[in-house]
């Protein structure tokens, strides 16, 4: 067992993790999605996980150990939990000193080659170095049972007779090149078959070996995409494991890193009493059940995830066990208040048009689309809400005329224009009472993805969110995906927390 007797202990886990993770992580897909999110709006609290409240006595190497377990457990993370995650090819800042040391690194090597080519007669070291470099990229990319391309490889490119050949001067390189080609193209990726076509139009033999490198890297990232791909299925209960261990390990080093979980789980048990006192049961047999359900570790939880699209970045510090997850929550955060804004702006929109309009799927894809642009950067500090409210109101009328006078129907007089334009403005009030009741409906058909659990079918979309149905079941997705894996890596150590905050919330109930 651990020093501490509520979290169970875990066994230890294997030493030959990779270290050079950092890079692939931030290189993922979702990274554009990640800039919408400034500097501004870290967590100025935020608990970085084996660095904040370290006992003294801890040493460098435990430090480093602690850093390196962290590194390790956020790459199986993100492969489980990302689903468009992919290797990229690492690109430093135009300018940088990376960039130009790599730069003048490449340029030296190539106009070696192209010297020794241009001597009379012409030097081949440095080609075969690099035909060898080919041939081992080649047969990386076979399979066990790509017995006769293996055999044809080995034949062609053997370095020996290749040696042999040049001294004699009898080397082809633009035939060995054509075979080259010819083998990338059985082996690639449909979407590099325009790239190995393009290696038959260079007919000079550095240009050509520059460009059949820069395909191989490709092919090369490929292929690693393709392994994170197929094995993602079967890594979901290892790195379940391999993190809770991970974290175990943290755990024991700084017992005092569940402090804003523990808050996180009292303030979401706080909430449920509040509502159970609010609404108490009706007398008869579903009081009981009432009352079980408002204070069962599930609905406890289901709580205080839900809490988290609420949550306020800048003031107060993150669950730690939810730390690799931080920026996927702000994002669904800022996604959601997005679709808030959309939702409520259709629902004054076709309240005020009536079937005439909303009747016309095409005509709320094009207004969602219109909205979704002029409400681009609502997150930044220097954006106005009522002016871009404003802007909206211009526009969608502009475009309710017009769809109406295609449709042979009579166009706003001014008086609705400016009636629709007022209520679309009035959006900007925090307090207005539309948003708010699109927030609730979104809130609830969000808990009720959670409490379905990992049903194949979405819940009911409620009334007046049709026009965002898309849109909300594709993040509903994401949410139920990331809550239903911290549950499994972290559930031992909520189950502790939630077994001391109910019991206590029971005894003050009975006194």
């Amino acid at each position: 067992m651990s020093q501490n007797p509520n979290i169970p202990h875990t066994s230890g886990e294997k030493s030959n993790d990779s270290e050079d993770i950092q890079e692939d992580r931030l290189n993922d897909p979702d990274q554009s999605m990640r800039k919408r999110i400034p500097p501004s709006t870290s967590n100025p609290h935020r608990c970085n996980i084996g660095q904040s409240s370290l006992p003294w006595h801890v040493s460098m190497e435990e430090l480093m150990e602690t850093a390196k377990g962290v590194s390790n457990m956020a790459l199986a993370h993100e492969i489980v939990v990302n689903r468009d995650f992919k290797i990229t090819p690492a690109e430093f800042p135009e300018g940088s000193l990376e960039k130009t040391v790599k730069e003048i690194v490449h340029k030296a090597f190539w106009d070696c080659l192209e010297a020794q080519l241009s001597e009379d007669p012409p030097t081949y070291d440095h080609s075969i170095k690099l035909l060898g470099e080919i041939k081992e990229a080649l047969l990386s990319f076979l399979l066990p049972g790509h017995t006769r391309l293996r055999n044809q490889i080995t034949d062609v490119l053997d370095l020996d007779l290749i040696k042999q050949e040049a001294v004699n001067g009898a080397l082809d390189i633009s035939k060995l090149a054509e075979f080259i080609i010819v083998i990338m193209g059985t082996l690639c990726a449909p979407a590099r078959d325009e790239e190995v076509k393009k290696l038959k139009d260079i007919h000079e033999i550095v240009p050509l070996f520059r460009a059949i490198f820069s395909v191989l890297d490709l092919m090369k990232m490929d292929m690693a995409n393709f392994a994170v791909s197929s094995i993602r299925p079967h890594l979901m209960q290892q790195s379940v494991e391999y993190e809770r261990q991970k974290f175990q390990k943290i755990f024991e080093k700084q017992p005092n890193c569940l402090d804003f979980v523990t808050d996180w789980l009292q303030e979401a048990s706080d909430d449920l009493a509040k509502l159970r006192h609010t609404n108490p049961p009706c007398p008869g047999t579903g009081a009981a059940a009432s009352v079980v359900s408002a204070l069962c570790p599930v609905a406890v939880q289901n709580r205080a995830y839900l809490k988290l699209l609420k949550w306020d970045h800048m003031h107060r510090p993150f669950p730690e066990t939810l730390l690799m997850d931080h920026t996927r929550f702000q994002e669904m955060q800022l996604e959601l208040k997005e679709l808030i804004l959309i939702s409520a702006i259709l629902l004054v929109l076709f309240s005020v048009t009536g079937v005439a309009l909303s009747s016309l799927p095409w005509f709320a894809d094009k207004i969602k689309a219109i909205i979704k642009v002029l409400l681009a950067g609502m997150h930044l500090p220097s954006f106005n809400l009522s002016e871009s409210l404003a802007t909206v109101g211009e526009k969608v009328c502009a475009e309710v005329n017009s769809c109406l006078s295609q449709h042979g129907l009579t166009p706003f007089t001014t008086e609705r224009e400016v009636g629709l334009k007022g209520q679309i403005q009035a959006l900007a009030n925090p307090d207005n009472a539309i948003c708010k009741l699109i927030d609730s409906r979104i809130q609830t058909f969000l808990e009720h993805c959670l409490t379905s659990g990992h049903q194949k079918s979405f819940p009911a979309i409620p009334e007046g969110l049709s026009p965002i149905q898309k849109e909300m079941e594709e993040i509903a997705v994401k949410y139920v995906r990331l809550v239903n894996y911290n549950k499994m890596v972290f559930s031992p150590y909520y189950d502790a927390i939630l077994s001391k905050l109910l019991n206590k919330e029971e005894s003050q109930l009975s006194e």
